[in-house]
């Protein structure tokens, strides 16, 4: 490792606007880290041969509570079912556009089939703790393949909106019960005409609290923030109603603007995780 270089300077300017950080080190993962960017847009161009098992073995080298591994993920390549996962996901184009379309799920049915045929209890399943495991799991695994697929030159970006439609979204890939969608995930390669920016994130004063939380450090982080959103929305010729307070406050306004999923404790129920 190595003081802060050029490259990683930038990368920061980038990320935090003003609000660098004074004290950071760098290396080449560090940099790839700082580099992240969701990518929408794809070139036509194939992935390399290997690129999914790549990211699976990436995605098992993360760290998993228990090393009971609760998730998994369908892959997607074929255009019909893409189409299908798009309409589903808010007609999100680049579902269709991307080679490559994950969904990663919370999956405790592995274990359960594990303990019954073993003729075990497995009765710990329907508590919200394990459900809150999968999830977590699966956040983790995914953002391990994140990371290898950009390696790689390749982009991603998450797609919350598979939790919209989560019911026809396990009956399109045949879900079994206690398994559910957390997320999908487009895998392609970038399109060069449509180059993504690096989004600037909170200053770490914001999110970082030394011993306890200190709420005080909150308020002008944000007001700092919303000024770095302004010039970054300006840099990239976006016509953005409001600033970052604007924007988060309307997207929790209520269970009106949660795009459907706020019955999802309804629908895990249905799909039969029953968080005790």
């Amino acid at each position: 490792m190595t003081e802060t270089t050029t490259t990683t300077q930038e990368l920061l300017r980038q990320r935090y606007g003003n609000d660098i950080p004074p004290s950071i080190i760098s290396s080449p993962v560090i940099d790839l880290l700082l580099s992240h960017r969701s990518v929408r847009s794809y070139s036509n161009e194939p992935l390399p041969e290997g690129t999914l098992e790549t990211m699976i073995a990436a995605a098992q080298s993360a760290a998993t509570s228990s090393n009971l591994q609760t998730w998994s993920v369908v892959a997607v390549t074929d255009p019909d079912r893409k189409h299908r996962l798009a309409t589903l996901a808010g007609d999100q184009n680049q579902i269709r556009r991307a080679p490559l379309f994950l969904v990663w799920l919370a999956d405790l049915a592995r274990i359960a089939q594990a303990a019954a045929d073993r003729h075990m209890p497995h009765e710990g399943l329907d508590y919200l703790e394990m459900w809150l495991v999968g999830v977590i799991d699966a956040a983790l695994a995914a953002q391990n393949a994140v990371v290898a697929a950009e390696s790689l030159g390749l982009g991603t970006v998450y797609i919350g909106a598979i939790r919209n439609h989560p019911l026809e979204v396990a009956a399109e890939l045949q879900l079994p019960p206690l398994v559910i969608p957390v997320f999908g995930m487009c895998v392609g390669r970038p399109n060069p005409a449509r180059p993504a920016a690096i989004k600037p994130r909170l200053p770490q004063d914001a999110v970082l609290h030394r011993e306890v939380y200190r709420p005080e450090q909150i308020p002008p982080a944000v007001e700092r923030y919303n000024e770095t959103m302004k010039a970054f929305y300006a840099s990239q010729q976006m016509n953005v109603e409001g600033d970052w307070v604007d924007h988060s406050a309307r997207r929790v306004a209520g269970p009106h603007t949660l795009s459907g999923r706020d019955v999802l404790r309804e629908v895990l129920h249905r799909l039969g995780f029953r968080l005790k």
